[in-house]
């Protein structure tokens, strides 16, 4: 299913907290070395203060990454404007990061329930609706995301999702009766004899904005792949940092890779002639 953001030679290369092989994570810098590489997709992550203002950051609390203690969502943007990413880098503000590089398209994970309709507003603000892929681990996090926005907006399918497309139904209920179907006969279930995508989960999951799924290395197996593909999705795979891993997927024809090694991504895509770099003006 065409979508705006990704509407870009392929495979995508994304910077994974900005790239943080090469600067703190989620930081400005790290922002502006991979933005300076040539990069058109950055992946972020979003916490909200008790005021309300979305920041780009992974955490619930400050402590792993600032060394301050404090949980985000209880404290407001002025008392958490001080803390230092690493020590030395001050927490972006999301609006202030999609202001920054008009042209620039972001990955952003929702980490908590609190940064849900705040999204909403920055998007609203920034019109930045084609220009987003909104993610998150929790499905009932997307489904609120996707009630709140004003627009639709590209999104990566919930783990539940992930799973239907890789075992063909939901996981039984914990507690079910009877005995589970077996994951080999699962598998088969969403697609016809033809080798056709079931038309409901098809149907299902671009009902629900899903343009993508984002998956760890051990996910993407040549079978996920098509799978997948027959979908008309495309497969993301994080958080690769070592080359050969990134050749092996490209190899198998995943459709963006998300590293923190951006140097290295950046390096293997030009010789392989797959470097698509960002064109400003």
């Amino acid at each position: 299913m065409p979508t705006a953001f990704l509407d870009h030679p392929g495979p995508l290369a994304f910077a994974h907290r900005g790239g943080a092989a090469h600067a703190p994570e989620n930081s400005w810098r790290a922002f502006e070395h991979a933005v300076g590489l040539g990069y058109e997709y950055l992946e972020t992550d979003v916490q909200a203060t008790a005021d309300g203002v979305l920041i780009a950051f992974h955490d619930r609390t400050l402590d792993r990454v600032t060394g301050q203690p404090g949980r985000v969502c209880r404290l407001t943007l002025k008392e958490i404007a001080g803390a230092r990413i690493g020590g030395t880098e001050p927490i972006p503000v999301l609006e202030d990061v999609l202001a920054a590089w008009p042209d620039v398209r972001f990955n952003i994970d929702v980490k908590d329930a609190p940064a849900v309709a705040p999204l909403a507003g920055v998007l609203r603000r920034t019109n930045a609706w084609d220009r987003v892929c909104v993610v998150s681990f929790s499905a009932s996090r997307l489904r609120a995301t996707r009630r709140a926005l004003d627009r639709p907006v590209c999104m990566a399918a919930s783990p539940l999702g992930t799973a239907m497309v890789r075992f063909g139904s939901p996981p039984a209920p914990r507690g079910s009766r009877g005995p589970r179907r077996p994951v080999a006969a699962a598998a088969r279930r969403p697609v016809s004899a033809a080798g056709r995508p079931s038309r409901p989960l098809a149907e299902r999951l671009a009902g629900a904005g899903v343009r993508c799924l984002q998956v760890p290395v051990p996910v993407a197996t040549p079978s996920f792949i098509r799978r997948a593909h027959k979908l008309g999705l495309q497969v993301h795979v994080w958080t690769v940092n070592d080359r050969p891993t990134m050749e092996g997927l490209l190899d198998l024809g995943v459709d963006g890779i998300m590293t923190d090694e951006t140097v290295a991504l950046r390096e293997v895509l030009i010789r392989r002639g797959q470097w698509h770099p960002r064109v400003t003006g």
